[in-house]
């Protein structure tokens, strides 16, 4: 009997798919775990990368079902979003067919894999079922505050027509049509996030499930700034410009001012001057320029005097106003003291401008000279040049400083934050739709609740010029107010595709439930919070903060009963792989590059270095071809074993036929024993053993220890496929037991149903056969996790003695039989012994199996 595993996979996913194995329902005598990977966007097919964070996620599910979870472990599709509206215009079909052909293709490959979920519990988030509930969401922030609209600057791409976020602008320009980037002024959606703004902060330390990263970035991105606000007044006019600083003990070392170039107090300040016009050009030269890279450290120092000044509150001197390409408008208030001898990005802006420098903080014991300075020192020191606080401690002069602003009136302490509301609107179609109408008389009304959902018209044409067919769709667009019956026009933005994967997960909870609000407290008490959430750490920031904030709003709509969404997270690592490429054709797939030549030239392929997978790099591995070719099984279990899941795994084709040849190997072991175990039912192995026998039932609770651990407690899946295939070894090494050695046979089948339980969640398929094949009635997922036996599972220890030249020095106690070097190695690194060596050399080590170590030093 060879092992297919073609023929045993389709045969237990389709028994899995008919008697729906994995369906859950609420069952409050059970202890609940909702385990969640983050839903895919229905591209088309899935990646090796989805391949891995599935597996993860599915191994978890499967091991606590079997510990007596009761386990909830959906999976459904963020459905609506730009790629949708490309593919519809490029391939002339609607994005709904485009969308619903792709998850029919993605929801079929998944299956093929094997993986545990609750598929009654589908959600799809373009379906009008799942968005009218974020659309009454939407009316009830509307009607506290915290949905609103304003005036705004943003992104805008004029091709596409629609506003980008900042990670949708590349290099400025915009990601999907490589269009020149502007900003523009619209009205907008926004989120009131910065409600729960202190809130969010303060759960980041409430969370010990999550990686630390995660939420210092989360931190970073909220953050919380304590300083003071401080008026530099302008020279010739009776208004000021306002900054925000956390250093008000270096005000007295500020000597010119810095304003972000997009600032409208730019063109304001130029206007009727002879530089206005160069102005502006600098100004639209920065718009252009990408946002992160112009706060980086290596970014280019730009910008233009404005031919005005300010005056520093505490020196009363003049200083030199500039706009400028590293200072950000939404970020404080978009202008900045500069202190070039203690902030470096003004040392080298005020050395490329020739402005003053003046040392404000001098470190202990030593003298700055400015004139000297070749970087800014940002260190703690003895302030100086700073009036009455000369000789203070710089951090400790902060809160005197601060008084003494207040007092003069002239700044006062304050807390700042980075991060801001979050705008909803975007002008394209595949979104759902905004619940608002525009009435010339009444202004901005909602819809009646009613009236829910307002459905995304499915009639529209979309165009390669861009922009939303919502705005010429008349039966979509007119409408009447609810208020006063006159006619109106309906919101024709949709909402940021982030709005519909912040709740998801609370819809799973609830998938059918059809009454308001479209959520069952109930189920939701039950089930909320997820209990470990799993996906990729470059969604650390926007989804995961939206989603936490939105709980928090949800909850106090008294919808859901939990502050958090997700107690565990894991972020795992990406898949990578080497690249290919031809001098003449470029990058390769693999297939192209096949015995180290192009098949399109013949030339040699240069191998490169070894990057994250990506189509645009064609360093990918279809998932497909792999299932086809060695087995779901094979797939799942090399993404486990090759690396921790928060690590990178590095793709590897020998790293895959061994994973399939470990496979091979179970099989083999399996049936040499299977005939003799299979008629062994549950025979009591109460003998006492002795030898190889006792050696492999104690490497079967040692096994079973590991496993445990490995998965409860680390997610280290690597390790523990590894101790299952130390255990499998230790079969293989067995002298064969008589086919009438019930005892020997006993304790083999013990070792093989131990192996096969514990791959289940790992390798479902092969250990669903080979558990029926011995004869069971019920299905291995079934089964409850093994225990294993503290006495039978600890290894019998003795003491041996440690000599030096003879004579003894120390004792250490090891496993009886133990690897002789292993037993040296443990001598050596004995701390007393390594004491008494010190750097004299060690002529030779000799070990009397059992009794002791004897170290011989050179004389």
């Amino acid at each position: 009997m060879k092992y297919d595993p073609h023929k045993i996979e389709e045969k237990w996913q389709k028994k899995w798919d008919k008697e729906k194995t994995f369906k859950v329902t609420e069952d409050p005598q059970k202890k609940k775990y909702y385990l969640l990977e983050m839903f895919p966007y229905p591209s088309g097919k899935i990646h090796i990368g989805h391949v891995r964070n599935y597996t993860i996620g599915d191994v978890v599910a499967r091991y606590k079902r079997m510990k007596g979870y009761n386990v909830l472990h959906p999976m459904g599709w963020d459905a609506f979003g730009l790629p949708a509206e490309n593919a519809a215009i490029e391939h002339k079909i609607h994005p709904l067919k485009w969308t619903n052909d792709n998850i029919a293709h993605m929801k079929k490959q998944l299956k093929r894999m094997g993986f545990s979920y609750d598929w009654d519990r589908e959600v799809s988030t373009c379906e009008p079922q799942y968005y009218r509930w974020e659309q009454l969401f939407f009316l009830w922030m509307y009607e506290k505050g915290l949905a609103y609209k304003k005036r705004s600057t943003v992104n805008y791409c004029g091709k596409c027509e629609t506003v980008l976020a900042n990670e949708q602008v590349e290099g400025g320009l915009c990601w999907r049509c490589s269009t020149e980037v502007t900003e523009k002024t619209l009205d907008q959606w926004f989120f009131k996030i910065t409600a729960y703004i202190d809130e969010l902060l303060e759960y980041c330390d409430k969370l010990p499930g999550w990686p630390e990263k995660v939420l210092t970035m989360q931190k970073n991105w909220i953050g919380k700034s304590y300083g003071c606000e401080v008026d530099f007044p302008l020279i010739g006019s009776n208004k000021a410009i306002k900054i925000f600083t956390t250093r008000q003990d270096t005000l007295f070392g500020a000597t010119f001012m810095l304003i972000a170039a997009e600032l409208p107090l730019v063109m304001e300040l130029a206007k009727g001057k002879a530089i206005e016009n160069d102005v502006r050009q600098f100004v639209e030269k920065v718009k252009k320029q990408d946002k992160l890279m112009r706060t980086s450290e290596y970014y280019e120092k730009e910008g233009i005097f404005l031919e005005a000044y300010c005056e520093n509150p505490l020196t009363g001197k003049h200083m030199p106003i500039y706009a400028t390409n590293f200072v950000l408008a939404d970020y404080g208030t978009g202008c900045v003291m500069a202190v070039p001898t203690h902030d470096q990005r003004d040392f080298e802006f005020a050395k490329k401008f020739n402005l003053p420098l003046i040392v404000v903080i001098q470190p202990k014991g030593k003298t700055l000279d400015a004139e000297k300075m070749t970087e800014a020192y940002t260190e703690e020191g003895i302030l100086v040049n700073s009036g009455k606080f000369d000789g203070m401690e710089n951090l400790k002069a902060l809160e005197n400083i601060a008084d003494y602003l207040e007092s003069l009136d002239r700044g006062k302490r304050t807390i700042q934050y980075r991060l801001r509301d979050w705008g909803i609107s975007r002008q394209r179609y595949w979104g759902a739709p905004i619940p608002m109408i525009n009435c010339k008389k009444c202004g901005i009304v909602p819809v009646k609740e009613t009236d829910l959902p307002i459905v995304l018209p499915r009639d529209v044409v979309l165009s390669a010029e861009g922009g939303s067919p919502l705005t010429a769709l008349k039966k979509f667009v007119e409408t009447t107010c609810p208020n006063c019956g006159n006619d109106a026009q309906r919101e024709t933005d949709t909402m940021d595709t982030f709005v519909e994967s912040s709740w998801y997960f609370d819809r799973y909870c609830s998938p059918d439930t059809d009454i308001k609000p479209g959520l069952d407290r109930k189920k939701l008490d039950y089930w909320m919070p997820v209990d470990q959430y799993i996906g990729g750490v470059e969604h650390a920031i926007m989804h995961l903060l939206y989603a936490r904030f939105y709980t928090k709003m949800l909850r106090d709509f008294g919808v859901i009963g939990v502050d958090e969404p997700f107690t565990n997270l894991l972020t795992q690592g990406m898949v990578c792989k080497e690249t290919m490429k031809c001098t003449e054709h470029g990058y390769l797939f693999p297939e192209q590059a096949a015995e180290g030549k192009c098949h399109l030239c013949q030339k040699e392929v240069i191998i490169g270095k070894t990057e994250k997978m990506s189509k645009s790099l064609k360093n990918v591995i279809d998932p497909d071809y792999l299932v086809q070719t060695y087995g779901a099984d094979t797939a799942r279990i090399f993404c486990l074993f090759t690396a921790p899941p928060e690590k990178d795994l590095e793709w590897s084709d020998q790293g895959v036929e061994g994973s399939f040849r470990f496979l091979n190997r179970l099989w083999r072991i399996f049936l040499e024993y299977w005939e003799d175990i299979k008629k062994i039912k549950t025979l009591s192995i109460s003998h006492q053993l002795e030898g190889e026998l006792k050696n492999l039932r104690r490497k079967t609770h040692q096994t079973i220890r590991k496993v445990t651990i490995d998965i409860e407690d680390r997610f280290h899946f690597n390790t523990a496929i590894s101790a299952v295939m130390e255990l499998v070894n230790a079969i293989y090494q067995l002298e064969r037991p008589a086919s009438t050695d019930k005892i020997a046979l006993a304790v083999v089948r013990e070792a093989l149903e131990t192996a096969i339980i514990l791959l289940t969640p790992i390798v479902p398929h092969i250990t669903e056969e080979l558990w029926k094949m011995l004869g069971n009635k019920t299905e291995v997922s079934d089964v409850s996790w093994p225990e294993y036996d503290k006495a039978i599972a600890s290894e019998e220890e003795i003491t041996v003695v440690v000599q030096i030249n003879g004579k003894l020095r120390s004792r250490m106690i090891v496993p009886v039989d133990e690897d002789a070097e292993k037993i040296k190695a443990v001598a050596l690194a004995d701390e007393k012994i390594k004491s008494l060596i010190k750097d004299a050399k060690v002529a030779k080590v000799i070990y009397v199996p059992n009794k002791l170590v004897n170290i011989v030093i050179a004389s």
